[in-house]
C-alpha cells in the first residue's frame, strides 16, 4: 500500500478522456488542470474507501461491499449520486448475469459436442475402407439377410472378425495417393 496520497494517482490518459467525453467539443482545458482533476479524483477514491472501510469494520467484515461505498456517500453528503451509482450497479449486475448465463450455455454446448464426439460408433455401421467376405453380406433391400449375422452375438463381433481386425489394421490406416479400393485390393 502507498505510504502517502501523493503516491496514488489516476493515468493521466484516463482522466484526459473523462474530462474530454464531461466537456462540450471546443473547450479545452489545460494540463494543470487535468492534474489537479486528477489528484482531486484519487483523494475522493482514496476518502470514499477509507469511509466504505470503516463502514465495513463496524460490521464486522474485511471486504467491502457495495452497500458499503453507498453508506459511505451517503456519509460523506454525496447522496445525490446514489441513485445513478445505484441504477448503475443494477446494470453491472444484470450485465454480469447475461456473461455467467452465455458462459454456462457455451460450456453446455462444448460439453454436448464432446459428448457427441466421444459417442461410441454403433454396431450396425461399417468402415467404408474395408470390405471382407466373411463379415455379414447385406440384402438387396439393404439390410442383413435373415440369419446370416457373420456369427456375430446381439452388438457383438465374432472371433473370426476380431482376427480380420487385427490382420487389416493397417488397411484402415490412410495411405498417401491411394484408394480405398486400392488398399483393399493390395491386403487381398
Amino acid at each position: 500500500m502507498a505510504e502517502k496520497p501523493e503516491d496514488l494517482s489516476l493515468p493521466a490518459s484516463v482522466v484526459a478522456r473523462i474530462i474530454k467525453d464531461a466537456l462540450p467539443d471546443g473547450v479545452s482545458v489545460s494540463k494543470e488542470a487535468r492534474v489537479a482533476i486528477g489528484k482531486a479524483a484519487s483523494v475522493f477514491i482514496l476518502y470514499c474507501t477509507a469511509c466504505s472501510n470503516n463502514l465495513a469494520l463496524q460490521a464486522k467484515r474485511k471486504t467491502l461491499a457495495a452497500t458499503d461505498v453507498l453508506s459511505a456517500l451517503t456519509d460523506m453528503e454525496f447522496e445525490e449520486f446514489v441513485p445513478d451509482l445505484k441504477a448503475f450497479l443494477e446494470a453491472y449486475k444484470k450485465d454480469q448475469k447475461g456473461k455467467k448465463v452465455a458462459a454456462a450455455d457455451r460450456r453446455k454446448q462444448k460439453a454436448v459436442g464432446a459428448a457427441a464426439q466421444a459417442a461410441p460408433v454403433s454396431s450396425d455401421t461399417q468402415s467404408p475402407t474395408l470390405s471382407s467376405p466373411s463379415l455379414p453380406q447385406a440384402t438387396e433391400a439393404g439390410g442383413v439377410a435373415p440369419g446370416n449375422n457373420g456369427g456375430m452375438e446381439s452388438g457383438g463381433v465374432s472371433e473370426e472378425q476380431e482376427e480380420l481386425m487385427e490382420t487389416d489394421t493397417v488397411a484402415q490406416a490412410p495411405l498417401v495417393g491411394t484408394t480405398s479400393e486400392t488398399v483393399i485390393t493390395n491386403i487381398s
